[in-house]
């Protein structure tokens, strides 16, 4: 078994295998190894010289402090229950600490997984609210009797610039790779009171994140067009985030934004 970071040559096998994992299409792996795949933020376990898992990070910080979100955990089908994940995500934590990460960020992609992760040394971290929204007849004329809502179409640099502004205290940065990847699926909106990062689907709006005036999420499923809108912002109801400091001086994120599901 042989763990490091993979070679050009094995980018075909990585593919194949998070295709084999998660399902996602040729477009979504196009968009991701454009804009965020980096051999240097990969590990990948090789057996037999065939890659069998792989996880992928995202360089974040919070209070100044390096820390990685690690991404796309996957252990090749016929070759899990053999506890290789648990070294690979062993042999990651030692890799980031010698490169000075003080800290790493995952985001389970399902409730069953938390426990695992607690069982390697992760603790929840980072819940959040989640905001649903109806736009029906009464809907509509209601927001149309009120008062306008200002909203602007921005790009990645400006969103950047007022997420530090209205992120909570001790939340994570999420710039460079992070805004790249997302810049590819969704659009950046500011207003008065608010910052949205959101894409439609099936005519509905989809709020990855949410940030400043929660009360205008109504008018912003109504001014973008759709039917239906959810959004993910700021809160404790949800469990979320997932966090491991490496180095015992190590502060805890409060909030977790961008997570990649």
């Amino acid at each position: 078994m042989i763990i490091d970071n993979p070679t050009p040559s094995q980018i075909p096998a990585l593919r194949s295998l998070w295709r084999e994992a998660f399902g996602d299409s040729d477009e979504f792996l196009d968009i991701f190894m454009d804009t965020a795949f980096s051999l240097d933020r990969c590990r990948c376990v090789t057996i037999g010289g065939n890659v069998v898992a792989a996880l992928y990070w995202f360089n974040c910080s919070f209070t100044d402090m390096p820390v990685a979100y690690i991404y796309a955990v996957a252990t090749a089908y016929e070759y899990r229950g053999q506890g290789i994940c648990q070294r690979l995500m062993s042999d990651t934590h030692s890799h980031l600490s010698s490169l000075g990460y003080r800290g790493a960020l995952l985001v389970p992609g399902h409730p069953s997984l938390f426990d695992f992760y607690e069982r390697i040394g992760y603790r929840s971290c980072c819940s959040h609210d989640e905001i649903f929204c109806t736009i029906d007849d009464d809907a509509i004329d209601m927001m149309q009797s009120g008062s306008s809502l200002r909203i602007e179409i921005i790009d990645k640099y400006e969103y950047a610039t007022l997420r530090r502004v209205l992120l909570p205290e001790g939340g994570v940065v999420q710039e460079g790779e992070n805004l790249d990847f997302l810049a590819a699926q969704v659009k950046f909106y500011r207003g008065e009171d608010f910052l949205l990062a959101a894409y439609t689907h099936e005519g509905g709006l989809i709020g990855v994140e949410l940030l400043g005036d929660k009360k205008v999420a109504a008018k912003l499923t109504y001014k973008l067009g759709c039917s239906t809108g959810l959004f993910r912002t700021p809160g404790q109801t949800s469990p979320f985030a997932m966090y491991l400091p490496l180095d015992e001086c190590a502060l805890t994120p409060s909030y977790f934004g961008f997570a990649f599901d």
